[in-house]
């Protein structure tokens, strides 16, 4: 079974190249983020042509989630990040998918820090430290996949010494992503790639993605019950260089268990 996340930055922009990545990859589940698009202009239609069932959380303009299972109708648990009820931001999605709980997210990216942008990023990071806490205590298998906008180390990050003000690198961040490894949750890509310096995020100046001067910032973490399927993980890395792109690399796990 292949999960994968990737953030489109548009999903009306870059709905060509979304079709043409599930095509030649053909994911189990695909999530993703950033659709800047509300509900109802997500191409609902296109997706399905494609094989695959979507639900979706979007948002005018800005953020959205949606989760796409191949060949079956994911089902739903969950609708917007769970803790505030005065949150409007649409950055949060789970479904169960062939036994396995899945959650889609889309944490903030915090700039400028400090600031109150970064302070919602912490406080939208400790709700989620929460509901991760609770799916963990469920004993459920679940992947939590998305771009936290988060670089974790010294080794996700082109020029480290370039980032250490900014909320994607600052301690905070880091600490708040450590905390999530700490609880028991289990870096996917780093698990099969220890020592690798894999990049996620290539910025569309300064020709970023042909000097390989990337960032680390998409994540799939899996429950304990699911490291012993885990096979492998990666990134469909080539994606990035095509034709008007996603900023993104779409990146994924591989599990021996049943699509």
């Amino acid at each position: 079974m292949r999960v994968a996340t990737f953030n489109v930055n548009g999903i009306g922009a870059r709905i060509g190249a979304l079709l043409q990545w599930l095509d030649e990859t053909q994911p189990d589940v695909a999530c993703l983020q950033e659709l800047k698009a509300p509900q109802e202009k997500f191409p609902e239609a296109a997706i399905r042509e494609a094989g695959y069932y979507p639900i979706w959380h979007g948002q005018k303009s800005w953020n959205g989630v949606a989760i796409l299972a191949r060949g079956v109708e994911p089902q739903e648990i969950t609708r917007g990040l769970p803790g505030d009820p005065t949150d409007e931001q649409s950055r949060y999605l789970e479904a169960a998918v062939g036994g396995i709980l899945i959650a889609c997210l889309y944490l903030p990216n915090g700039n400028p820090a400090p600031g109150p942008k970064f302070d919602y990023k912490l406080a939208w990071f400790e709700r989620f430290h929460k509901r991760a806490q609770e799916l963990m205590d469920s004993g459920a298998p679940v992947i939590l996949c998305g771009d936290y906008n988060v670089i974790p180390t010294e080794r996700d990050v082109y020029k480290p010494e370039r980032w250490v003000d900014d909320a994607l690198f600052r301690p905070e961040s880091r600490a708040a992503y450590r905390k999530l490894l700490d609880a028991g949750w289990y870096d996917a890509l780093r698990e099969t790639h220890p020592d690798e310096t894999i990049f996620t995020f290539y910025d569309y100046m300064r020709d970023a993605y042909g000097r390989n001067a990337g960032l680390r910032i998409d994540h799939l973490l899996l429950s304990p019950k699911l490291v012993p399927h885990l096979k492998t993980a990666g990134t469909d890395h080539a994606v990035r260089g095509r034709e008007k792109p996603s900023d993104h690399v779409p990146t994924w796990v591989e599990l021996d268990w049943p699509a």
